[in-house]
């Protein structure tokens, strides 16, 4: 990541921005938006820096052993793009039959280990403030001395506040959920 943005900073032209989308394809896994593909070279150039120029979580994510909690998905962006995101299992609708096929189809858990990026490829840090969806927000199920009770969740660690990083997931060993 940061190599292509040094890169992008140096020169652009249509043979490197095509390999940098590729990778942001391949490797992050993110959709672009579908305006991406009617801008020119600069325009195209641009939303490629700023989808690269932002935080980074590794997830270390565990397999899904039946344990309470969400998981990884692909997620629709404000921007109209698609990415990894950890998502919740109180963020899915129960009354919807399809989200809830595909909650318990998970194969793995909310991660277990994240290591992050904090600053750019120039080594400034990040204002974290600008990578949170203030949008994001849950009604979760709680208990407190045995009493039931509904907490509002928002944003999140993982689905809110780091809604607008770029995300990787790695599969860790089921021990480090101990």
């Amino acid at each position: 990541v940061f190599d292509y943005l040094k890169q992008l900073e140096e020169k652009t032209n249509a043979i490197l921005v095509e390999e940098i989308e590729e990778f942001v394809k391949q490797e992050l896994f993110i959709e672009l938006p579908k305006e991406y593909e009617t801008k020119d070279l600069a325009g195209k150039t641009q939303l490629l820096r700023q989808k690269l120029n932002r935080p980074i979580r590794i997830c270390g994510m565990v397999r899904n052993e039946g344990e309470p909690g969400g998981g990884p998905f692909f997620a629709s962006n404000p921007d109209g793009s698609v990415s990894l995101h950890i998502v919740e299992s109180a963020q899915f609708d129960s009354d919807n039959e399809q989200q809830m096929k595909l909650l318990k189809s998970s194969s793995h858990f909310n991660p277990v280990d994240l290591v992050c990026t904090l600053k750019d490829y120039k080594g400034k840090a990040f204002d974290l403030t600008q990578y949170v969806n203030h949008q994001q927000g849950f009604i979760a199920q709680k208990s407190k001395a045995g009493k039931q009770l509904k907490a509002l969740e928002r944003p999140g660690l993982w689905n809110g506040s780091m809604a607008d990083w770029n995300t990787v997931f790695v599969e860790v060993p089921i021990i480090t959920f101990n």
